[in-house]
């Protein structure tokens, strides 16, 4: 995958560059071309690939929350985990259980499900896999985009400056196992889907608990309003 073809926003350029030119993601840029020229559905588009790091600039990072890979539904998925495009109704059950949560954590009722507002004032809503195969479910998980990603964790687990990693499930936990937390603040629970959210995802306050961390860090809250 070349680097200098992608269209990723400058830090973040380059603090992945070697990643990019490792064979794995030679063989991810490989696989990814062969599945669109047989004609298979991938979401999101091409040029959303990279939303996550395109909307939240590197030095701009700080609040990261992992997802684990795209919703696989046409039309949904636009490269920032757990969001969805401004005029997609109903809601994936996943982001109806976050704004069920946040309504019980600081009264805000958000309707419109793009968390565009989010990423652009320094929240990273970064997915493990950044594509999917149209209605097939982690389809693209352990082709190569982890390392991308992990790489991604790593850069921002060396800053100084601290920042909030929120990780829900054990998909994200796993990926996030070595955060530093002597320095950067890390906010577990169970995964926000239907299967799991009841097992203390409800109640776990993570929008106020982040505002707070910011603000004693000196820094401005989170608006989430959508």
């Amino acid at each position: 995958m070349n680097p200098d073809r992608i269209r990723l926003e400058p830090g973040w350029k380059a603090a992945l560059a070697e990643v990019f030119a490792t064979p794995g993601l030679q063989a991810l840029r490989a696989f990814l071309a062969a599945e669109l020229a047989a004609g298979k559905h991938i979401h999101p588009n091409p040029d959303e690939w990279f939303n996550a790091f395109n909307h939240t600039p590197l030095d701009r990072v700080r609040v990261v929350i992992l997802g684990q890979d795209p919703y696989p539904t046409p039309g949904h998925a636009h490269g920032l985990c757990f969001s969805v495009r401004p005029d997609v109704q109903p809601l994936p059950k996943s982001l109806q259980n976050i704004f069920r949560e946040l309504y019980d954590d600081l009264g805000i009722r958000n309707t419109c499900g793009s968390l565009m507002s989010w990423a652009d004032q320094g929240v990273l809503l970064l997915n493990a896999v950044l594509t999917v195969e149209s209605g097939r479910s982690a389809s693209h998980q352990g082709k190569g985009w982890e390392a991308l990603t992990d790489r991604a964790v790593q850069v921002l687990n060396a800053r100084d400056a601290p920042l909030v990693f929120v990780l829900w499930g054990s998909h994200a936990q796993k990926k996030g196992a070595h955060i530093d937390r002597a320095r950067h603040a890390v906010l577990e629970a169970p995964h926000p889907s239907p299967l799991s959210a009841h097992r203390g995802f409800f109640g776990s306050r993570p929008f106020s608990r982040i505002n707070a961390i910011l603000e004693k860090n000196g820094q401005p809250p989170i608006d989430w309003r959508t």
